[in-house]
């Protein structure tokens, strides 16, 4: 016998085989429900009165006859559709007929009975109605049985609020199959059609351009253009993907918003793929979240009804398998083989069959992560001839040389109290030879070329954005404003209902005042963790320090060798471990404050959470680089009067080659390290960690065969949810922050990141096609506040880099060295200029070296460097004129290296147009073949009604559940 459901879901598809009326919730001999439910289908009804969805069977029947004689193709082509052979729903998303594809599902939680063994949905109808009532135990606990009561309470009331909402969604139209704990115990799922009327419906409502019949010719510009493109294709043929949308279309279809009163225009031969999958899942999601449940203290839309707990889950499906003997063609298999697979991550993306299965937003981010990969590839070939060179000019640097002579004999101020002694700056030489590999001639050159390539690279991706609206048909595309999130609405319903008026959100919204105590946390709380970030590097600083000490006091030689590389190294990557965990901290606070904020769109909403996960997320990763860069080894005064922190720590210091090495160190560390750790390894371990344990909850010996029989629902149920495209931009913006920010101290950053991008492209593909289920398509024309971002950073390293050669290199002092100090206009003498002399009588009490004869000889002058007079001067530790010179040319070098290279940066942005000029043409040409087509229909008409012939005009069939 069949169950409920089935008989339920028999008796609409009859109610709506007789009579569209149905789809609409009501009856013709039945009135119209009262109150706000009822003012609300009175709202969508008028809003949508002219779909034909109560024309009389003797009217269709006149109307399929017309339209039969009319167009004879469409008569064929609907007699092939009636015999056409139903799916299985198995392999594919389809309802149990195999003839209504599924557009979305939700779920929800079922409570089974304990006492009874689980029984499926399809239980006997008259076995459900002469159940006996239970009968309590006689020795029941009272407070066991009002917690089950509370329960059943609770149950019943989220089944109401399905039962309402889904009868809404009938009133929208949309057809729905129940089908509770077959396959998977606990889970109800509730499977979505949208028939042919309510996709044209909604098509039309939403503004969707779809193209029509009219073709037009795509010009490739003049011959030497075209020919350069063919002779680009040749050459690039091998690294195409095959799928079958490779080669340039020499036609296009012209586009137009669908509109049902032009259906002429518009190809309809094949109704089931005039609206793919993903078109059709989106218009079922804006239904879902117009659609509201008042069985409630408050309106709940889909989102309140999901985070209350109603609906468990909502998500569209993927199309089909991806591996597997049943697994037909399908574009997730295509997507499968020739885009997430490592073996051909040499090859292009498909970016159209992208877009055409998951939509433009996630399109787009793929699009813009392969231009930065490209643009990435210039990038490394010069900063690896940059690092080149420093290696074959190491042995000819003449600084590292004069380091390195041992007939030099320079003795150096301990780099601690007590614990430290004096040393040798011959023990210095492998550092020095290190730090020319990231600090010479070319650091200059790699850091201006980075600016402008940094221009390059967004002129060019605005270039290829614009293509890609061109043909996706989204150059006309303005984004409306979306509706009210849920907690905006509830928001402005309690505030309506404490000032005693009617709960209309039209009438009343959240003010600045409203949301001023939000602010003022968001506010605290941001500064708070500012000063987290702080205190956490001042911590590293404190550990390296104390560290530094400890092992200069051991006595093993094991451990006060190699003393600095040791403690560089172990704080870089305590710096990495804090980093990746205070990222996921930051990213969850980041969260709440912004629902704190209770924006009232989901636009507003995505875009302030990612202006605040971004300033707490560049705040972790950056603070510990610049103070390395910027300010250690520039407060911690000189010998004999050392400037100390928490008592007696003394502030560290600067190896003699200078900070950059430590720099590139802890750049080199924290971006391998995120990119290893927390991008790759967190992304592919933590989703199958989360299948599986999902997958736990199935009895292991059935699992096998649960994986063979589940239809396309109850896979997708095991996948992950998808939680948006924001990690993904925001990894890829701390990366390019790494890449600019500071490259002139790491110039291999670039040839890192094109390694990590070339492997991340394909781990995200996967990801998407694979592990998680298929995202909501989103419409857009942009990446949105991402490119501001990106503009942001891009002027920011202009002026990073240019403190970082000034500052933080050596590159200024050998320059005005050898312009103003020099005898013979060489190098020669540049490390004894560098070092300032110390008198070692004049340390304070308690802070000379416990062992000074450690060298076998007794020290009465160190050197240290720094730009400061001699004891005997009359000025003795003071500032010499060398440092004020060379001061004065670093600013000097700042000033004129940030104009220069901004004022290249923005003649390369006005050199390079915006938008291409072959693409302006087709924008042009495509807005006048739409005049041409409507002027055309027009004169038409007018022939028609003048010939006494009628028009055509195509009419609309009653809905189509086949659709």
């Amino acid at each position: 016998m069949k169950g409920e459901d089935d008989v339920n879901t028999a008796r609409e598809d009859e109610e709506a085989d007789g009579s569209g009326e149905k789809l609409l919730g009501f009856n013709s001999t039945e009135e119209q429900p009262s109150g706000p439910r009822g003012q609300d289908s009175m709202w969508r009804n008028e809003k949508y009165e002219s779909v034909p969805l109560n024309v009389k069977e003797t009217d269709e029947d006149h109307s399929r006859g017309i339209r039969d004689a009319l167009y004879p193709q469409t008569a064929l082509r609907k007699a092939h559709q009636e015999n056409e052979r139903p799916k299985d729903a198995k392999l594919w998303p389809y309802f149990q007929d195999g003839l209504r594809r599924i557009d979305y599902v939700l779920t929800y939680h079922v409570q089974m009975p304990q006492s009874t063994h689980k029984q499926s949905s399809k239980s006997c109808l008259c076995c459900r109605f002469k159940r006996e009532p239970k009968i309590p135990p006689a020795h029941e606990d009272p407070e066991l049985a009002a917690q089950e009561q509370r329960l059943d309470y609770h149950d019943d009331d989220q089944r109401l609020r399905r039962e309402e909402f889904e009868e809404n969604l009938r009133e929208m139209g949309l057809e729905m199959e129940k089908e509770e704990g077959t396959k998977l115990p606990g889970v109800g799922f509730v499977k979505i059609h949208a028939p042919w009327d309510v996709l044209c419906r909604e098509a039309e409502f939403m503004k969707l351009k779809m193209p029509t019949t009219k073709k037009y010719e795509v010009s490739q510009g003049s011959n030497i253009v075209e020919k350069v493109n063919m002779f680009m294709q040749k050459v690039t043929a091998p690294l195409q993907p095959k799928v079958g949308e490779n080669q340039t279309e020499n036609e296009k279809h012209l586009s137009y918003p669908f509109s049902r009163e032009k259906q002429h225009l518009f190809d309809l031969s094949d109704r089931n793929s005039f609206f793919d999958s993903k078109t059709r899942s989106s218009i079922v999601y804006e239904i879902l979240k117009r659609t509201k449940c008042t069985k409630a203290k408050f309106i709940m839309g889909i989102s309140s009804l999901l985070g209350s707990g109603v609906y468990t889950e909502a998500y569209p499906l993927h199309d089909g398998d991806i591996d597997g003997v049943n697994a037909e063609t399908n574009d997730r298999k295509i997507l499968y083989e020739q885009w997430a697979s490592y073996s051909i991550f040499y090859k292009y993306q498909p970016i159209g069959l992208v877009r055409k299965y998951f939509g433009e937003k996630v399109g787009l981010y793929f699009a813009w992560l392969g231009v930065y990969t490209q643009m990435l590839i210039p990038a490394a070939i010069v900063g690896v001839i940059v690092f080149l060179y420093g290696c074959a000019t190491v042995d000819d640097n003449i600084p590292s040389m004069e380091v390195c002579d041992e007939r030099n004999n320079i003795t150096m101020c301990p780099m601690c109290d007590r614990a430290c002694s004096y040393w040798k700056l011959v023990t210095a030489c492998g550092t020095a030879r290190a730090s020319h590999l990231f600090d010479n001639a070319a650091t200059v050159f790699f850091a201006i070329f980075m600016a402008l390539w940094a221009t390059m690279f967004m002129e060019h991706w605005k270039r290829r954005q614009m293509r890609l609206n061109y043909i996706w048909d989204m150059t006309s595309f303005e984004e409306t404003e979306s509706q009210p999130r849920a907690e905006y609405e509830f928001h402005v319903m309690k505030k309506s209902l404490k000032k005693e008026q009617s709960p209309k959100a039209g009438n009343v919204k959240l003010t600045c005042r409203d949301r001023m105590p939000a602010y003022m946390t968001i506010i605290v709380m941001m500064i708070f963790l500012i000063f987290v970030t702080l205190a956490i590097v001042f911590g590293v600083v404190l550990y390296r320090v104390s560290i530094m000490t400890a092992l200069h006091m051991s006595s093993t030689p094991t451990f006060r060798t190699n003393i600095r590389a040791t403690v560089k190294t172990t704080a870089a990557i305590i710096n990495l471990i804090i980093i990746i965990i205070m990222d996921e901290v930051y990213g969850a606070i980041a969260r709440w404050l912004t629902i704190m904020e209770v924006p009232k769109t989901d636009k507003s909403f995505e875009e302030r959470l990612i202006f605040k996960t971004f300033i707490l997320k560049f705040a972790n990763a950056f603070t510990p680089i610049v103070y390395l860069a910027f300010f250690r080894g520039r407060i911690i005064g000189r010998p004999g009067k050392y400037i100390y922190v928490m008592g007696s720590y003394r502030m560290e210091e600067c190896a003699h080659a200078g900070c950059l090495m430590e720099l590139c160190i802890q750049l080199c560390i924290t971006m391998l390290g995120k990119q290893l750790i927390q991008n790759n390894l967190f992304e592919i371990g933590l989703p199958k960690l989360k299948k599986m344990l999902r997958q736990r909850k199935i009895d292991k010996n059935h699992q096998e065969e649960l994986n063979r029989t589940l239809h396309r629902h109850e896979k997708d149920h095991f996948l992950g949810p998808f939680v948006g495209l924001n990690p993904e931009y925001m990894e890829m913006i701390i990366q390019f922050g790494m890449v600019t920010l500071f490259v002139a101290s790491f110039p291999l950053a670039p040839l890192f990141a094109l390694l990590n991008n070339v492997i991340e492209i394909r781990l995200d593909a996967k990801k998407f096609v694979t592990e998680l289920r298929r995202p909501i398509a989103v419409r857009a024309k942009d990446i949105g506040i991402w490119y501001t971002l990106l503009r942001g950073i891009s002027k920011v390293a202009v002026i990073v880099n240019a403190f970082v050669i000034s500052f933080t290199s050596d590159f200024i002092p050998r320059l005005v060295y050898q312009h103003m100090y020099s005898p013979d206009g060489t190098l020669h003498g540049f490390v004894n200029h560098t070092l300032s002399y110390f008198n070692v009588s004049h340390f304070q009490p308690g802070t000379e070296p416990m062992q000074p004869m450690h060298l076998g000889y007794k020290v009465e002058v160190c050197r240290y460097k720094d730009y400061r007079d001699p004891p005997w001067s009359n000025t003795p530790y003071e500032f010499s004129r060398e440092f004020w010179a060379i001061l004065a040319a670093r600013l000097a070098f700042v000033i004129i290296f940030q104009n220069v290279v901004m004022l290249m940066s923005d003649f390369v942005d006005w050199l390079i147009p915006d938008i291409p000029k072959d693409i302006s043409i087709q924008i042009h040409k495509e807005r006048n073949l739409v005049v041409e087509l409507f002027m055309k229909q027009e004169r038409g008409k007018k022939y028609r009604n003048t010939m006494g012939d009628p028009s055509p005009q195509p009419l609309r069939s009653r809905p189509s559940s086949q659709a």
